[in-house]
């Protein structure tokens, strides 16, 4: 998530660096947390629904899949807070960052399963098997392409800013 190869803001110390990047992912994952606490939170409470008796096994069982991925995005993006609190102080910032954002890019790539698995199984209930498969590998696409693809490229072609000469051009795809 924070991959500050650019060296430090004009006029900024290691130390103002290390605050920066600290903040910027901790912001990162109070937008990220929050939405993965949402579908958590609608996923512990589906059971105690009246319809989830008609779910069928195979639709039990892409539940319990999807809660333990939800459980498990909620501990990684939570992860970085907690051991935030328990190095805070200690010196300990610039390895606080890199296992924070190991963290947070694990986590978001679990609530990007989590999130396709959840319309799976709310598109298996709706629609024809074969509907809910397309619709969520679309999805699945998406995160893929957009959370991960797309930066990944940009970072390798060594997309970002420059202070002195702003963003660079992004020149639109050819499609003809």
């Amino acid at each position: 998530m924070i991959a500050d190869h650019q060296g430090p803001r004009s006029g900024e110390s290691p130390e103002q660096r290390e605050d920066r990047n600290l903040g910027e992912l901790l912001q990162e994952l109070r937008v990220a947390g929050l939405g993965v606490q949402v579908l958590f939170g609608f996923l512990l409470s589906l059971p105690f629904t009246t319809r989830f008796d008609r779910l069928s096994g195979a639709q039990r069982d892409l539940y319990v899949a999807c809660l333990l991925l939800s459980a498990v995005a909620t501990a990684l993006l939570l992860g970085p807070v907690a051991y935030h609190r328990l190095v805070f102080r200690r010196g300990l910032k610039e390895g606080l960052v890199r296992a924070a954002s190991v963290m947070a890019t694990a986590g978001l790539a679990t609530v990007g399963l989590a999130v396709s698995a959840a319309v799976l199984l709310v598109t298996s209930y709706v629609t024809s098997n074969t509907a809910a498969a397309v619709i969520t590998a679309l999805v699945a696409c998406m995160f893929g392409m957009l959370w991960f693809a797309f930066p990944l490229v940009r970072r390798r072609e060594g997309g970002g800013e420059s202070l002195a000469r702003g963003p660079k051009a992004v020149s639109a795809p050819a499609w003809g």
